[in-house]
């Protein structure tokens, strides 16, 4: 098999050339398409086609959260590097994430709890509207529904696709009974890198729209 000739501005370009071809005939909801294209692109697994599901109206919810400025929640720093810091600027979007804070680690340690779990609590005293991109943490969705369910937490977005086998499944299933914006990776299959390409896939979207 031949190399292809790229250049490295049209690589990504190609990739979408790619994944459109492999996808064929199939359709989707155009909010969706650039969501499911990007976390394709980034995994190059095309189960995300169908195991990448959305709420009602999420994808818009969560394009008017961001135009807000409203801030992203992560559970891992990986996650929170993987979210481009330009695409952020034009809504002034702020990333925290709160895993490796010491009093996060500290009350982990006393409560008996996780430091996902904890950095839930840390992000609902913000006492502000977030969105959470959780890729590698169940415990942080399990946080973040009974603290939605008690109306301590009000999440503009939640991004559910950490990956794993201990109490992955059964947590994305609770997210996608809430009744606030979800997008969701059904199954074990997700990750830091997917929750950050999701971010992204929205983000890019504001700034298309602006052409």
């Amino acid at each position: 098999m031949e190399l292809e000739q790229i250049l490295p501005e049209d690589i990504e370009k190609r990739s979408f050339e790619i994944i459109a071809r492999e996808l064929g005939d199939r359709t989707f909801p155009p909010e969706q398409f650039p969501v499911i294209r990007r976390v394709i692109h980034t995994t190059a697994d095309f189960d995300y086609a169908d195991n990448l599901v959305f709420s009602d109206n999420g994808v818009y919810l969560a394009l008017e959260a961001l135009r807000e400025g409203v801030p992203i929640v992560t559970d891992t720093n990986m996650g929170k590097a993987g979210i481009n810091k330009n695409a952020l600027k034009k809504y002034k979007n702020e990333v925290y994430c709160f895993m490796s804070d010491p009093d996060v680690a500290r009350k982990a340690k006393e409560e008996g709890t996780t430091r996902a779990w904890a950095s839930m609590d840390k992000a609902a005293a913000l006492g502000r509207d977030c969105v959470f991109a959780i890729g590698n943490a169940p415990t942080a969705l399990i946080r973040l529904y009974e603290l939605t369910m008690r109306g301590i937490l009000n999440p503009r977005l939640i991004i559910g696709v950490p990956v794993g086998f201990v109490n992955v499944i059964q947590a994305k299933e609770r997210i996608m009974t809430m009744d606030v914006p979800w997008i969701v990776g059904k199954g074990r299959k997700g990750g830091s890198n997917v929750a950050a390409s999701i971010c992204n896939a929205l983000l890019y979207q504001l700034k298309d729209d602006e052409k």
